[in-house]
């Protein structure tokens, strides 16, 4: 995170936000438990997780 830009840190906080909100949103990885969350719009893509207490585990890209 110490390493993102102002503009990268708010496109990837959007896409946080978004995913807290619906966290069904992004699409299932085939045989496993991670979904996939892209948004070409602001070049952020998310890997993440959603636990049974609905705690969300994340891994994310943002382009340049």
């Amino acid at each position: 995170m110490a390493k993102l830009t102002a503009s990268e840190t708010h496109r990837l906080d959007r896409a946080v936000v978004a995913i807290s909100v619906n966290p069904e949103l992004g699409a299932p990885v085939p045989d496993t438990l991670l979904r996939d969350y892209a948004d070409n719009i602001d070049g952020v893509r998310v890997i993440y997780y959603v636990t049974a207490l609905r705690q969300i585990t994340i891994v994310a890209y943002v382009e340049a």
